[in-house]
């Protein structure tokens, strides 16, 4: 008798969330992402229902990266100095669906934007290009209390994704987003149980679970990654055993944690035996992906277009190599 594969059943999944309005549904943009709706682990296609692809996002700046690695900087040369510009490059050169824009210009220590420019910013973004929107603060919570509630009703019927509402810092943003028809980034320290408790306080003041999208924190490769990753297993196996408060898409700021390693960044000079530096930044941040994709990631914030690129690749041939298995 030959053996036989031992497949789970959970009685739980995961919520859908619709990012992006059409004009059908009140909104300018060209489509709609859904992420979420998981009924197993990730890639398990035989042990129950994966309705909606991993989506990688392209991170913009509202101003340009003053810390940002020559090879990750150049592959956007000189679009890095206009915003408009920049996400006009990753959409029509690079085939994004999603965009991030990070108003980073916001923060007191990097520009002081004032809220009129950030505002006019995310007008003029909408208007430029027509996929769904992730809006992303500068991580100063009295900025961004100014900024995002603004922002959010400039984008009023866009049912964009805004970020992040933490655990001291969620009633203003949580309220925006409520009033204007978006989904909430809820962001906790690599924690479940605050990952839990920020999920129950948002959805006491109104909002929808299937309105918020969890941001666990994660690390890159050799900082931190492996503990992101069981943090992000056992919140998806609470959700798949019922949990509903843990049962939101994640999205992981790949980008942002691959591109501050030592390894991504430094040298050839510097390091010979490491490899061109030309090449290791890319790895670097598609591998940090790939793994987080194993976890649960739902949405990938991403910087360079080749480790887009890579990961995009990854994600078609696991698909198609899984369903190929699941056909009778």
């Amino acid at each position: 008798m030959g053996l036989q594969l031992v497949q789970e059943k959970w009685s739980g999944e995961v919520s859908v969330v619709t990012i992006g309005a059409t004009k059908e549904d009140g909104g300018s943009r060209t489509h709609t992402i859904k992420v979420g709706g998981q009924k197993t682990l990730p890639f398990l296609f035989k042990e129950g229902e994966i309705p909606n692809r991993p989506q990688i996002a392209h991170e913009i700046w509202d101003i340009k990266p003053a810390d940002w690695p020559k090879e990750l900087s150049g592959s956007y040369a000189q679009a890095l100095n206009d915003p408009l510009a920049w996400a006009d490059k990753c959409v029509n050169e690079h085939q994004a669906g999603l965009l991030c824009i990070r108003l980073q210009g916001a923060h007191p220590d990097f520009g002081n934007r004032s809220v009129d420019q950030e505002v006019g910013l995310v007008k003029e973004l909408l208007k430029k290009v027509g996929v769904p929107l992730i809006i992303l603060g500068c991580g100063d919570d009295a900025k961004d209390n100014q900024v995002l509630p603004a922002c959010s009703e400039a984008a009023k019927g866009e049912r964009c994704l805004i970020g992040s509402a933490v655990q001291d810092n969620y009633k203003t943003i949580v309220a925006s987003v409520l009033a204007d028809g978006h989904n909430l980034i809820a962001e906790s320290p690599i924690d479940i149980n605050i990952a839990k408790q920020l999920n129950i306080l948002v959805s006491d003041m109104g909002l929808p679970l299937d309105r918020i999208v969890i941001n666990p924190t994660v690390g890159a490769l050799g900082y931190g990654l492996e503990y992101a990753y069981s943090i992000m297993e056992r919140s998806r196996l609470a959700a798949l055993a019922g949990d509903k408060t843990v049962g939101c898409p994640f999205i992981g700021l790949i980008g942002q944690e691959a591109w501050r390693a030592k390894e991504a960044k430094a040298s050839t000079e510097e390091f010979p035996s490491w490899g061109q530096e030309s090449e290791r930044g890319i790895v670097w941040e598609a591998v940090t992906a790939t793994a987080l994709l194993q976890a649960g990631a739902d949405i990938l914030v991403m910087r360079h277009p080749k480790a887009i690129e890579k990961v995009n690749k990854y994600i078609d041939e696991i698909i198609n190599r899984a369903s190929q298995k699941c056909r009778p």
